[in-house]
């Protein structure tokens, strides 16, 4: 069974600034889930990866968790 993409579904923009978003798409340990784990489109998938590593860099998301 196919899920389809949250972004795509709920016509939502993923901002990198959306932290309660990203993290829904994270493992507990902050790494980025697998498409086939998310259940993101390709497109969606390439611009969350994106947003992930920006929110990073403003510190808005963790790199790891110990």
């Amino acid at each position: 069974i196919k899920t389809q993409c949250f972004f795509c579904v709920n016509n939502r923009e993923l901002d990198y600034k959306d932290a309660e978003i990203l993290k829904k798409f994270m493992s507990v340990q902050a790494k980025i889930w697998t498409r086939k784990k998310s259940g993101l489109c390709a497109y969606h998938q390439r611009k969350f990866s994106r947003a992930v590593k920006r929110a990073r860099y403003l510190a808005l998301v963790p790199f790891t968790t110990r």
